[in-house]
């Protein structure tokens, strides 16, 4: 992963890193959303970039872009193979020897990322990628679908940070949010905030 960025230089969408739930969950909604999601990147020729299972959320959305004819990189670590059990089936798969070695991996190979709703792998990812993007690791742009409400505490909590300074409104900026997959992806391809300072000087 590059270690300088201070402004972002990706002027193309072409491969979308989507953080997701490895069950599908009991709300339809999700199945619904991590449909939309991957048809709309294929209709934008946008590849998939993802963790690599073929079970849950992250099962799904693989599937699905791969039925549209889009191609799907999935990364893994070994010993996660038995758990999340290897979807055999995608484009390319690749295993890492542990999950640090896997995030950098999925954060090098694309372009943009997206949260789906998931459980605390998901949000370990979301709030990684976006620290990254704070602090000028990347200027990738960070986004999440509040699928039914999904993210709305999330996002509630992150008006207080800023609220109670300890987030600037300027970098609460750097992870973008909206209700669909169509809208998210727009607000990504669009997106050409830079991240404030994170300390004064």
């Amino acid at each position: 992963m590059e270690q300088e960025a201070t402004l972002r230089t990706v002027t193309e969408l072409k491969r979308v890193c989507v953080f997701c739930g490895s069950s599908s969950g009991t709300n339809p909604a999700n199945e619904y959303a991590t449909i939309e999601l991957a048809n709309a990147m294929v209709e934008r020729g946008i590849d998939l970039v993802y963790g690599g299972g073929k079970v849950g959320l992250m099962g799904l959305v693989a599937d699905t872009v791969l039925a549209g004819g889009g191609n799907v990189l999935g990364i893994i670590p070994r010993n996660l193979f038995s758990r999340e059990v290897a979807h055999r089936g995608i484009t390319e798969l690749v295993e890492t020897e542990n999950m640090h070695e896997r995030k950098a991996a999925m954060y090098d190979a694309a372009d943009a990322f997206v949260a789906l709703p998931g459980g605390f792998g998901t949000m370990d990812e979301l709030m990684e990628i976006t620290t990254w993007r704070q602090i000028g690791s990347h200027a990738k742009p960070v986004g999440l679908v509040d699928t039914d409400g999904y993210y709305t505490g999330l996002l509630t909590w992150l008006n207080r940070a800023v609220t109670d300074g300890l987030v600037s409104a300027s970098n609460a900026r750097l992870l973008l949010h909206a209700p669909t997959a169509p809208e998210l992806l727009d607000l990504l391809a669009a997106d050409d905030h830079v991240a404030a300072p994170k300390w004064d000087s």
